[in-house]
């Protein structure tokens, strides 16, 4: 059983576009939800109606007075959805972008010390914390992940703390394994040596989940990519503290102090992340009876958890009379199979095919997903594997049971040895 009754799952979908088939392809399985989820209809409705308004916010008329108010209403949306204490939101070019200039700030506005972070972090902010160290003459500590997890432990980095670090980054959920790490307790461990740093998250990968609380995590700086959690591309979202506002900040002269956005924003941008956190809303309503929005957020993220983990779970050890990928013979698991962190994403490689022509095959079987080769965005976790690359099997809350039942039937065929 799914947490999802059918009637439910039906009006989930009905939500989305181009659930079932691609505009290029025909009929189709989605399964390639980490490299960008589907779209709510609601957002392609929103974007073409901002996109054709002349009006830019900052102006005395009407129109522009109404903008003003969207934006302002999309933020206290985006805090009722990530749920902070104090700080700011705002937009820029892409969740890669925000989190360069996150850690630029910290990086440049801090004394001397040191920057860490880890080497399960995707490339957005390695490369950044890593750039930004040598550029500030700040020493980079990175802290080794757990090969056989896929995650990286409080304990691994507490062992690598030291009292000067001024900036710490974190990466909640992996894209590569689909792995979270526990960000709350590494925080603490972050803060336990160097109370000071500035801790920056990486949401990305995680924020399509749901289950964000950033007032729980004791942190300074959070980014999501709206198009992983169900709007659109060409923007980012990222969420500052007060601290970082404190901060020597990149701006016009004579302009606000704490202004981060550069130039005048996208209103269309703001609009349809109001979509995003309207629709986990609804999702909410139909499974908690409260009035209150934080707490339907928080059902929406409890029920897409457990029906996600319903996905996963019948996906490595099988359903019906399909076999599991993790009952396929010379399979490699990345994260392990029985793996409590494991976050809508199932990553895996076979000994006597190469990932490349199992991706292809399944494509051929109508069923859409990714390769990840040992690259620059994916080395870091494949290379210490003995892996030159994997199939990535990527899930959200719309996907069904029988689609994963149309996985394994195809994944039985590509995997059946010669005749």
């Amino acid at each position: 059983m799914t947490a999802f009754a059918p009637e439910m799952m039906q009006d989930i979908r009905s939500r989305f576009a181009h659930v079932e088939s691609c505009p290029f392809q025909g009929p189709r399985v989605f399964f390639e939800n980490a490299g960008g989820a589907l779209t709510l209809t609601s957002v392609v409705e929103t974007s073409a109606k901002f996109a054709a308004l002349p009006d830019n916010q900052g102006r005395d008329n009407p129109a522009a007075q109404a903008l003003g108010q969207i934006i302002k209403r999309a933020k206290s949306d985006m805090a009722c959805f990530f749920n902070p204490k104090g700080g700011q939101f705002f937009v820029g070019e892409s969740g890669t972008e925000l989190t360069f200039r996150l850690i630029r700030a910290a990086a440049m506005g801090t004394s001397a010390g040191r920057i860490i972070g880890s080497t399960v972090e995707h490339p957005a902010s390695r490369s950044a914390a890593q750039h930004w160290a040598e550029h500030t003459g700040k020493p980079y500590i990175c802290v080794p992940h757990d090969n056989a997890t896929g995650a990286v432990s409080a304990k691994a980095y507490a062992q690598h703390m030291h009292p000067d670090v001024q900036v710490a980054t974190i990466l909640h959920t992996s894209p590569v394994t689909g792995i979270a790490n526990d960000v709350a307790a590494i925080s603490a461990a972050v803060r336990a040596t160097a109370p000071q740093a500035f801790i920056i998250v990486d949401g990305i990968q995680h924020a399509s989940h749901g289950r964000i609380d950033i007032a729980s995590y004791d942190i300074d700086g959070y980014v999501v990519s709206p198009y992983k959690v169900f709007s659109r591309h060409g923007y980012g979202v990222a969420w500052v503290s007060d601290r970082m506002n404190g901060l020597p900040l990149e701006q016009l002269i004579d302009g606000p102090a704490t202004n981060w956005e550069m130039g005048t924003r996208d209103t269309g941008a703001y609009a349809t992340f109001s979509d995003v956190v309207r629709y986990f809303d609804w999702l909410g309503s139909r499974h908690a009876d409260t009035q209150d929005p934080r707490q339907r957020i928080e059902a929406a993220g409890a029920v897409i958890h457990a029906h996600e983990k319903t996905l996963t779970a019948a996906m490595l050890k099988g359903t019906g009379n399909l076999p599991g990928l993790a009952e396929l013979p010379g399979v490699t698991i990345l994260g392990g199979v029985d793996n409590l962190m494991r976050e809508g994403l199932v990553c895996f490689a076979l000994d006597h095919i190469p990932a490349a022509e199992i991706v292809a095959k399944l494509n051929a079987h109508g069923i859409r997903t990714h390769i990840r080769k040992a690259d620059h965005y994916s080395g870091n976790i494949l290379t210490p594997l003995g892996l030159t690359a994997a199939v990535r099997v990527s899930i959200c809350h719309y996907n069904t049971l029988e689609e994963v039942a149309a996985l394994l039937a195809a994944m039985k065929q590509i995997a059946a040895p010669a005749s």
